[in-house]
């Protein structure tokens, strides 16, 4: 799929077909994951692999009932890893640089899951100490997105986006 196709087919999808993410898939998406840009290459951020439905369920529940997550055949949980990057950049580092780390490694799973033919939805309300119950992940990392992915049991229609003159600014 050529890339700004992908731009305009990606959309956030809250239904699940019960289909099996392919392991070539989601190696696929764990790479660009893993190849998009970091401060200073730093990599502050760690990606979980969620696939048990035990666990799948339990991150639906730190997510305040978003259920979809449950049905989604795998989910990835992106946190920060700001010890990585604090030792050079301090506490910007630690506040926003790592947070920048794992959202773009976030943007660049679900961009290379729509290339694919799969479908997501970015998650960002949830309660970290579920989540980190969930993914039984060390202390220290902050989780900021959970990336459900599997194969769309719906086709919503596309929501509008606000007037291009009213975001982007020349100056």
């Amino acid at each position: 799929m050529e890339f700004f196709e992908v731009l305009g087919k990606r959309q956030s999808i809250r239904a699940y077909s019960e289909r099996p993410v392919e392991e070539e898939a989601l190696h696929r998406i764990l790479e660009a994951a893993h190849s998009a840009p970091s401060a200073g290459n730093l990599q502050a951020r760690d990606i979980f692999i969620v696939r048990e439905p035990e666990r799948r369920a339990a991150l639906a529940r730190a997510a305040f009932g978003q259920d979809f997550i449950a049905a989604a055949p795998v989910s990835l949980v992106f946190c920060t890893h700001p010890a990585r990057c604090t030792w050079k950049y301090g506490n910007r580092g630690r506040r926003l640089y790592a947070v920048q780390d794992a959202t773009i490694a976030c943007a660049y799973a679900m961009l290379a899951a729509t290339a694919l033919g799969l479908s997501t939805v970015w998650v960002g309300a949830f309660a970290d100490s579920a989540v980190h119950e969930a993914v039984g992940s060390p202390a220290g990392l902050d989780p900021v997105a959970v990336l459900p992915i599997g194969y769309a049991a719906e086709n919503p229609t596309r929501r509008p986006r606000l007037p291009f003159e009213d975001v982007v600014h020349e100056i």
